[in-house]
């Protein structure tokens, strides 16, 4: 049964959790007063560099996470006076709310190797520039001899000091060892402990138990109990781990993998190794929201690193402070499966691949992407773009009770048919054809699904290539 055109399920929450037209990657996640506040930085749809737009702020009700508001600008890259033409970018911030109950905002613009540090009264209003990370002779952390640059800065405050967590590690860089860790004066930037090297980078990881999973970036660090999690971005990029202590400034053990852009390493509904997204870079944190945690990380989107999105998953923390790796769904921020019946945008597919197995974003050419219709700025629908023979567009989780039938909108010049599943290697369980159109076209076939939790995959076999606004379930 064809529904009701442009009619989507508007109470749920979806991955990516923000705007489909919204690109907030390297997400620090808080919750203050009841709202969960989402700092970032800011890529462009079609962007040519990473982190081109001004530092913005999402937030959302802690019993209604499904409901974004959009808060505005909260520093402009310009504010900073060592930007003030505005050439360098915003890279990855983090916020912290200091004794004096300000919030203070920590950044490293992309040509230099200091921490700048703004403030504001709220978590989401006009922060302004407050200084530089220093020692107590002014010297600016960062350009004192011996210092390694600093980048990606988390930040954590607590009794009257706040611990800074740095570091950028790629291969090949021995000059620089690891994330670093620290310690500021309640004035929020004075060091009062020197930089100490809290996880080795990948140079040196051999016989330190992070072999394989070395620390490369996005320093982010969190607390629950007595015991601290330090999470970052591994040297595989797209990856991100936790080591976990009961000391801010040292004794991390390894952890483990909490959440791969690309599934690499979840083995329960196919191989460890298969990739069932084009992954690169990743970037997030952990928050409680009232009773559960969640991991927020990002996704890439339009075949390019430069355009990525917010995505979050419920993960447990078991009693021994261990957490095991979560699978990327379409229905992370819900509390479970979305409804198995309605109309769903194309663009919050978790899975795309082809027969062809692709880690990385534009590994191996082009293959099927989410793209929007306008250019940057403008609020408007996503859809999946490049779909050819053999492409996978894959949704985890719905809840379905009595399913009847699968529809789908597609477009564009592409000829054959959609093979419907319930699992990556399950069997077809009806098929849609499709023939080349300028305008979208809806076509449905009947299923038989069992009720209860269970993915979508959608594989196209024909020639051509098209694109998949969204799907219909029909209950």
């Amino acid at each position: 049964m064809k529904p009701e055109k442009g009619v989507f399920m508007k109470k749920q929450a979806f991955n990516p959790y923000l705007p489909s037209h919204e690109y907030i990657p390297d997400g620090e996640p808080y919750v203050f007063d009841g709202r969960v506040y989402i700092y970032g930085s800011h890529d462009l749809f079609n962007g040519h560099v990473f982190c081109l737009g001004d530092y913005v702020c999402w937030s959302a009700p802690v019993d209604d996470l499904g409901n974004w508001r959009y808060e505005g600008v909260i520093y402009p890259k310009t504010a900073d006076p060592l930007n003030k033409n505005g050439k360098m970018c915003l890279y990855a911030p983090d916020v912290t709310k200091g004794e004096d109950g300000k919030y203070y905002l920590y950044y490293v613009l992309d040509k230099v190797n200091v921490v700048s540090v703004a403030v504001c009264d709220t978590p989401a209003g006009q922060y302004k520039f407050l200084g530089y990370v220093h020692y107590k002779d002014g010297t600016k952390l960062g350009e004192k001899p011996g210092d390694e640059p600093q980048f990606d800065p988390g930040v954590l405050t607590e009794n009257g000091k706040t611990y800074l967590y740095t570091g950028f590690c790629p291969r090949g860089g021995k000059e620089r060892h690891g994330a670093m860790c620290t310690v500021l004066d309640s004035d929020m930037l004075t060091v009062i402990e020197e930089p100490k090297i809290i996880v080795p980078g990948v140079e040196y990881e051999a016989g330190t138990g992070y072999e394989g999973h070395a620390y490369f970036e996005a320093a982010s660090i969190r607390k629950c109990g007595d015991t601290y999690y330090f999470i970052y971005s591994s040297t595989p990029m797209h990856e991100l781990c936790y080591a976990t202590s009961k000391n801010p400034t040292g004794g991390f053990v390894y952890g483990g993998v909490i959440v791969s852009n690309t599934d690499i390493g979840i083995d329960s509904y196919k191989k460890a190794d298969l990739p069932v997204a084009y992954g690169a870079n990743n970037h997030g944190s952990m928050v409680q929201i009232n009773d559960d945690w969640y991991i927020f990380y990002h996704r890439h989107t339009n075949n390019t690193w430069f355009s990525r999105q917010g995505c979050a998953e419920k993960i447990k923390i078991e009693s021994d402070g261990k957490i095991k790796q979560v699978e990327i769904t379409s229905c992370g921020l819900n509390g479970g499966a979305l409804e198995g019946k309605g109309e769903y945008p194309a663009y919050i597919a978790c899975h795309l691949f082809t027969d062809t197995p692709c880690m990385y974003v534009g590994e191996k050419g082009e293959y099927p992407r989410v793209v929007q219709e306008k250019s940057d700025g403008y609020e408007c629908d996503a859809y999946v773009t490049n779909i050819q023979n053999s492409a996978t567009i894959g949704f985890k989780y719905f809840d379905y009770k009595n399913l009847k039938s699968v529809g789908i909108y597609t477009r564009a010049y592409i000829h054959g048919e959609f093979e419907v599943r319930t699992k990556i290697d399950g069997e077809v369980l009806g098929t849609i054809k499709v023939e080349g159109s300028n305008v979208w076209e809806y076509g449905e076939c009947a299923v038989k699904v069992p009720d209860g939790a269970g993915a979508l995959y959608l594989t196209f076999k024909g020639t051509g290539k098209g694109e998949l606004k969204s799907v219909v379930l029909n209950a």
